[in-house]
């Protein structure tokens, strides 16, 4: 049995490399994400109720929700996750030792080799894709409904809105830099169905990307990529997001280097699960609104 939901956030960590990562984001989006952890917690924080049964009951629908399987929010869960994993498990296994003694990262991980840009792009627009898919899973529409996605994006806050300023400073920003949005773009756009199987993270979570074939999913990873570059450029433009900010944000909480921004891309990679530690906060606030909504 996998994980109940109320120990996925009960688990959820106060500290360490995802939380400071993350605290290093809060310049973009100043105050809007709170690291919220404890199930009750979460439920007293996003309902305001203080009645311990109401509480109670708000927390066992919420439960009850996450495990019913043809609800989507397991599913979401497990795409979170897997993306994370991916990525942590081909940081690891890449991991030589090719690198000088300037690198302290976190000692133990002075090991790693960094990803190419073609698969660093290609993650990007998978993470982007797995996104818009748990999205759709949440809420219970069509795994393609990218104009639902489009519109949503528009309204997102808290950790679900830092997530989206995680996938774009860590997986775009600070490994690819400036360009990375039309970078994604032109990968995406001239990568063959074989190439796309071989990448780790598309692999992982391919089973639950819309489309018949591996064709198919890579045209709606393009498509999906193609329709958030607006909504993605415009919100760099508009927070002045720079390479050198996220940078120079990110090491007043962790430290990395700037001298080689391909090993912090891999650093981030094996060190930072983002996705799952928002992925998680996101989805257990959808439970607990959709609980007290029905009670």
């Amino acid at each position: 049995m996998s994980k109940s939901i109320f120990d996925r956030v009960d688990e959820l960590p106060n500290g360490g490399t995802t939380v400071m990562a993350l605290k290093g984001l809060d310049f973009v989006i100043p105050g809007q994400w709170e690291n919220l952890t404890g199930f009750t917690n979460t439920i007293k924080t996003v309902t305001g109720e203080t009645d311990e049964a109401l509480i109670q009951a708000i927390g066992e629908r919420a439960v009850t929700l996450y495990n019913d399987k043809s609800q989507g929010y397991q599913r979401a869960m497990w795409l979170y996750e897997t993306v994370d994993g991916a990525a942590g498990a081909l940081g690891m296994a890449a991991m030589a030792n090719k690198v000088g003694q300037n690198i302290s990262f976190l000692g133990f991980l002075s090991n790693l080799t960094p990803k190419p840009e073609k698969a660093q792009s290609i993650d990007l627009c998978v993470k982007l894709v797995v996104e818009l898919v748990a999205y759709c899973q949440i809420n219970g529409i069509p795994g393609d409904s990218v104009g639902d996605f489009l519109a949503a994006l528009g309204d997102y806050g808290g950790e679900s809105l830092m997530r989206m300023v995680a996938l774009i400073c860590f997986d775009g920003l600070i490994p690819l830099g400036p360009t990375f949005i039309d970078q994604g773009l032109s990968t995406i756009s001239n990568l063959t169905p074989k190439e796309l199987e071989k990448n780790g993270s598309f692999k992982s979570v391919s089973e639950l990307i819309p489309g018949n074939d591996s064709a198919g999913k890579l045209d709606f990873i393009g498509q999906s990529f193609d329709s958030v570059k607006g909504w993605m450029t415009d919100f760099v433009a508009e927070k002045a997001l720079t390479q050198e900010k996220a940078l120079g944000n990110l090491q007043k909480f962790v430290d990395v280097s700037s001298d080689k921004l391909d090993y912090v891309g891999a650093f981030l990679d094996v060190a930072v699960k983002y996705y799952t530690h928002t992925g998680t906060q996101t989805l257990s606030r959808r439970l607990i609104e959709r609980a007290i909504a029905e009670i």
